[in-house]
């Protein structure tokens, strides 16, 4: 590994800040241990003799209508990821480190008051013209300025200074109050955009458009269709081509997306060989739909169950907390009573699906049993404050409840339980079946969902709710009105997945805390409490591994507790199947499937495909 250090007396031309101190000079950074790969070294876990060529086809579900994914308008089209690069990478076996992509070296002091970014010299936009510190800083300046509010309202405050102290380099100066150890990370996600392309079209990030933002991905847009195909094309005379950290990567010339109107439509034009590509996410259609299928019979189409050591996604219903019914825990924990996984899981599911119980599944994270020593001594001060009740400290941490398989109601206990529950937060069964507050109101519930694979799934939900009296119903509408009503509060229960991450820090606010509550895609259900708040910052405070875990499984612990979250389902498997054309590294490593990434396309095995007529 490649650090550093310069003496004060070295750096007579850098800035006042960097001349209190020693600056380290490196390629990367981690916060936890050594990084695993040193400035020149190709990630572990590709084919660096992997061939280039080929399409990749994919599928979609909907429409799109535009390439803006920095905007809550409209619909982006599949695939945008591949447009553009941040200006750190993170290695899919190494989930502390992030490495130099679009800079050369970082240098900083100890404290990390300030980066100075070193950009590379030779990155070029699609148009050919350089990259430059000045398109770094634009960019910048224009989300601060014009990005998301859960964005701004989070991430401005960090920033005290963002200089071009060379044509290729950058220094970043942060606030006080800017968290250590996210202040890398506040870096590491920039994406660079042109300058001169902006101010010539007149371009909006807050706009949706269907004329891409000029950037330095290994791909461009080619053909497309709104509404069927979305074609990439491979960047001509890319810059990244042979640096070392894209060996073996980006193998496709060509990324082509084909759009259905739905899941059933999606999968026959699979087996027709229209697209050539399926990572599954249906427990049904794994289970059934490629028996007999003529193509998986002949080996032409290749199954494959992969392991994936990612964090849950943590899918599950939110309730919109902005709405008064759903601000008491107790009706919260009977709703969610209400939902039978396990009959789901072994009538709907085939069994191949677990329950999620924790925003942190799958780690050392994720909160199990009664608190530790170090987990309680950050819970006491919040229950000795009030903001956290005491039991917090002696229970186990809050896991879904176990039903009967054998019926998809629960059963008469929990029935009974959940009613005690509502009559305590004064709704009682009226004579009609139907619960009512004292002033006679019926507790309504709407269920809002675009996919019609749901239907089976949610309905069972709502009879059983409908049996202890809320007045429940699905309400499944087209993709345009799903996205509207989500955006607008429009609902009372919808599908959201708040899986976090190996190193949470200051992201968790857009997630979770009480300044992105009004104005949040992903505190979509507007949670705002004062213990939560907390407990993030003592998360973004931690300086070691040790406080990490202990903080993360107390913040962990305490949303469970809150039951704004009724877990679903989901799976520790990637399930994928595709015409035997592909191929990729004998192991993928835990933190990422790499589909488009280092999979590769095999000609000889796709002139097999054709000449038999089978493709």
């Amino acid at each position: 590994m490649r650090i550093r250090k310069l003496a004060p007396i070295a750096l007579a031309a850098m800035t006042a800040p960097a001349l209190a101190q020693d600056v380290t000079v490196s390629h990367g950074i981690s916060n936890f241990g050594e990084l695993k790969y040193g400035p020149d070294e190709p990630f572990a876990y590709v084919n660096v003799d992997a061939p280039k060529g080929g399409e990749i086809s994919l599928h979609s579900i909907g429409n799109f209508d535009s390439f803006n994914p920095y905007t809550r308008n409209g619909n982006v089209a599949a695939g945008t990821a591949a447009l553009w690069e941040n200006l750190f990478i993170s290695a899919a076996d190494d989930p502390y480190g992030l490495y130099c992509y679009l800079c050369e070296t970082i240098e900083y002091p100890e404290d990390l008051a300030f980066i100075r970014i070193n950009l590379r010299p030779e990155i070029r936009f699609w148009d050919g013209t350089p990259m430059t510190a000045e398109d770094m800083k634009f960019t910048i300046d224009m989300f601060l300025q014009d990005g998301i509010a859960e964005f701004r309202n989070v991430f401005t405050r960090y920033y005290e200074s963002i200089e071009v102290t060379g044509e290729h380099q950058l220094t970043v100066t942060f606030t006080d109050v800017a968290p250590k150890r996210d202040r890398a990370g506040l870096i590491g996600f920039w994406t660079p955009f042109s300058k001169a392309w902006f101010e010539e079209t007149g371009a909006s990030i807050t706009e949706t458009t269907l004329e891409p933002f000029m950037g330095t991905g290994p791909y461009m847009v080619g053909d497309f269709d709104t509404g069927r195909t979305m074609i990439y094309e491979r960047t001509p005379d890319w810059w990244g081509a042979d640096l070392a950290l894209n060996q073996g990567r980006h193998n496709f010339d060509r990324i082509r997306y084909e759009y259905f109107g739905d899941a059933s439509a999606a999968i026959q034009a699979f087996f027709a060989g229209e697209y050539t590509f399926r990572v599954e996410s249906s427990s049904r259609e794994w289970a059934t739909s490629y028996d007999g299928v003529r193509p998986v019979q002949r080996g032409d189409i290749i199954r494959e169950t992969l392991p994936d050591g990612a964090i849950s996604n943590a899918q599950g219903f939110v309730f919109n907390l902005k709405r008064d019914k759903w601000s008491d825990p107790r009706v919260r924990q009977a709703i969610s009573m209400m939902f039978n996984f396990e009959w789901s899981n072994e009538t709907l599911f085939y069994g191949l699906y677990s329950r999620p119980n924790s925003f942190w599944g799958g780690s050392d994270l994720a909160a199990e049993g009664v608190p530790g020593s170090e987990e309680a001594a950050i819970l006491q001060p919040l229950v000795d404050e009030g903001l956290l009740d005491a039991s917090i400290l002696t229970d186990e941490a809050w896991t879904a409840p176990v039903n009967d398989v054998s019926r998809s109601q629960p059963d008469r206990r929990a029935r009974r339980t959940a009613l005690g529950l509502m009559a305590e937060a004064g709704w009682e069964l009226d004579a009609d079946g139907l619960l009512r507050n004292e002033a006679g109101q019926t507790l309504d519930l709407v269920i809002i969902q675009f996919n019609p694979t749901f239907d089976r799934i949610i309905n069972p939900f709502v009879e059983n709710l409908r049996e202890i009296g809320v007045n429940a119903r699905l309400d499944r509408i087209d993709r345009a009105q799903y996205i509207n009503r989500r955006r607008s509060g429009d609902w009372d229960l919808t599908n959201h997945s708040p899986g976090q991450e190996w190193e949470p820090g200051a992201g968790l606010k857009q997630w979770f805390h009480s300044e992105t509550a009004e104005d949040s895609s992903r505190n979509l259900m507007a949670l705002a409490d004062p213990a939560i708040d907390s407990l993030i910052d003592t998360v973004i405070e931690a300086e070691d591994i040790d406080s990490l875990r202990a903080s993360t499984r107390a913040l962990d612990r305490a949303l469970r507790s809150y039951g704004f979250w009724i877990p679903q389902w989901g799976n520790s498997e990637h399930w994928v199947a595709y015409w035997d054309q592909y191929e990729r590294p004998e192991e993928i490593p835990p933190l990422a499937l790499g589909v488009l990434d280092f999979w590769w396309y095999d000609a000889e095995a796709a002139e097999q495909l054709r000449a038999s007529g089978a493709l």
